[in-house]
């Protein structure tokens, strides 16, 4: 089954109140929560295209997979890469108990990555 799997994103971006981050971004109220809490029934394109734009992420980000056990899927099939591994540390935490010298090598990467993409 697919789902959206917002949590880790929003973890990671550090939104404390993802309903009002999405009443923000244009989404209604009643889809937002529908889409938190793991309800809303469809995909919307649009739904998708502002998550992605104001998440900054692409659409396989947003998604999670759970095998349904009465249809097994092959272990190899492309579903299986949407199956989410949940990390319970935050990103927050492992940079600040990340060693001073990861932590400059981290921040040199992620410049570079930048430059790369100008």
């Amino acid at each position: 089954m697919l789902y959206y799997n917002l949590a880790p994103i929003f973890k990671a971006r550090g939104i404390d109140n993802p309903q009002a981050f999405l009443v923000k971004a244009g989404i209604s109220n009643h889809s937002a929560q529908n889409i938190i809490y793991g309800q809303a029934r469809t995909f919307r394109l649009d739904h998708i295209e502002v998550l992605c734009r104001v998440l900054i992420c692409e659409p396989s980000d947003l998604l999670g997979y759970r095998e349904n056990p009465n249809h097994k899927i092959p272990e190899d099939h492309p579903l299986n890469n949407l199956k989410q591994t949940e990390s319970s540390k935050s990103i927050n935490d492992t940079i600040t108990t990340m060693p001073y010298k990861q932590l400059k090598e981290l921040a040199k990467q992620i410049n570079q990555t930048q430059e790369e993409k100008k």
